[in-house]
């Protein structure tokens, strides 16, 4: 995933993907579902930008009303690459993305960061820390744990080998 639109370096394009239909990217935080109040919005907002100063990674959180009818493994990642989130030259952007009417989330993950947040990492944090509190209908919480567990896998305390 080649995800940097957070920044300065926004292109523009002429729309999505053939058969996406993709929310606007207005900042760190896309909550077309409407899930967040303006709060947490701002929070996240805050601590996502703190995370890229940071580590240099970036990462948007967004939820949408509808997938559209793609598999949510593609839409994250054609969003990603779509809204160029990450730096181009490392590929390191990350996407979580709630899908709630479909009752799905996904966290995609560039490449470049793929060694630091694995798949088995990334569906770890989405089964033991996201899906129990949405399960109690706590969208708010379930996001910002997501969040906060992303964020302790790429953050700039976490080192693997290479």
């Amino acid at each position: 995933m080649a995800l940097a639109a957070c920044g300065s370096q926004a292109t523009t394009k002429a729309g999505p993907p053939p058969g996406y239909d993709f929310p606007a990217m207005a900042g760190r935080v896309v909550d077309q579902a409407g899930l967040l109040p303006q709060a947490d919005e701002k929070r996240l907002t805050t601590q996502l930008a703190s995370l890229e100063r940071t580590t240099g990674h970036q990462m948007v959180v967004v939820t949408v009303k509808t997938l559209g009818g793609h598999p949510i493994e593609s839409y994250a990642q054609s969003l990603g690459n779509y809204w160029g989130i990450g730096r181009r030259e490392i590929n390191d952007g990350v996407v979580l993305l709630v899908a709630p009417n479909e009752r799905m989330v996904r966290i995609a993950v560039g490449k470049g960061l793929e060694q630091t947040l694995a798949d088995a990492e990334a569906k770890a944090i989405i089964e033991r820390v996201v899906i129990p509190a949405f399960t109690h209908g706590d969208m708010q919480a379930g996001i910002d744990r997501g969040v906060d567990g992303i964020a302790r896998e790429i953050g700039p305390t976490k080192r693997k080998a290479s």
